[in-house]
């Protein structure tokens, strides 16, 4: 698996989520935001969490149009793996890659905490490793966590089987309780709380190693 590490000014978690890319065997490279071009033969990208640009304007705003972002689109529209974390998900639907939007949590502060999440689907490349209805526990450490989307969208969601996780306690008052959500070709998930800080477990647990070996596991086959 080749995985490129994408970095806006404020991504604090890009060495985390490369991390966790290679502890499922993953060839990793950090892009920084001001690249045109993606490196040659990547599998996956990841957006990392943070606060890209400080957050001016809105979250994932600025970063969407960095010269980098329009690569990533570029690689999504061709089938590539895009996953996106905390702020990658803002990003993501920023881009437009994700429907919905990413709001100021409904309890108006910062949630930091160990999170129990319940899978909602095995049917994509990033869950399939999980077993469907399994409760796993992985941090959240988001402001604007708060996944906005109308009754229609909602509908279309659950549908498509397109909810990808969803909490046990909605800590931000997210829509649905939803956690996570993938794009229609299931190749792209967005998802707030942060795998890549549960893949080790002197730093309080595995259960987001599953995620990334799920995907480096389809990429063995393709």
């Amino acid at each position: 698996m080749k995985a490129a590490v994408i970095v806006f000014p404020g991504s604090n978690c890009d060495r985390d989520l490369a991390e966790g890319f290679r502890k499922a065997g993953a060839d990793v490279k950090m892009v920084w935001h001001k690249d045109t071009n993606l490196p040659d033969g990547m599998d996956v990208i990841g957006i990392p969490g943070g606060f890209s640009f400080g957050d001016y304007l809105r979250c994932g705003a600025i970063a969407a149009q960095s010269p980098i972002s329009r690569a990533v689109v570029e690689f999504s529209q061709k089938g590539g793996y895009v996953i996106g974390i905390c702020n990658g998900f803002q990003v993501l639907c920023e881009t437009g890659l994700l429907p919905g939007v990413l709001m100021r949590n409904a309890g108006l502060k910062f949630v930091c905490r160990q999170q129990k999440l319940k899978i909602a689907t095995t049917d994509s490349a990033f869950t399939q490793g999980y077993s469907l209805g399994a409760e796993i526990t992985v941090p959240i450490a988001h402001h604007d966590g708060n996944y906005s989307a109308d009754a229609d969208l909602l509908a279309r969601l659950r549908d498509s089987d397109r909810i990808a996780f969803t909490y046990t306690d909605n800590p931000n008052g997210s829509a649905g309780n939803i956690a996570g959500i993938l794009s229609e070709n299931r190749r792209i998930l967005g998802m707030m709380p942060h795998p890549e800080r549960a893949v080790d477990a002197s730093q309080g647990g595995t259960d987001g190693t599953i995620l990334f070996k799920s995907l480096s596991g389809v990429l063995a086959m393709a």
